[in-house]
């Protein structure tokens, strides 16, 4: 069996994605993790919840996920 472990670009994504979750979870919206990787739509509809969010720190995160995943705001 081969084991590949993730590089480190993917683990920051990972930790990105995970910190977002816990932060949009404040504002009140559920972040489904496996799904934001997956689905760009749903990516952007979470992305622009927090956008929308009063705290700077949801808002920081997501417009740094949003650069990691490549996913414009329009």
């Amino acid at each position: 069996m081969t084991i590949t472990l993730p590089t480190k670009d993917q683990s920051q994504d990972l930790v990105d994605i995970i910190d977002f979750k816990w932060l949009l979870a404040k504002d009140g919206f559920r972040v489904h993790v496996e799904r934001l990787q997956s689905d760009p739509a749903y990516a952007r509809d979470c992305l622009d919840k927090a956008d929308a969010s009063p705290r700077d720190a949801v808002r920081a995160c997501a417009a740094r996920l949003r650069a990691r995943l490549g996913l414009s705001s329009v």
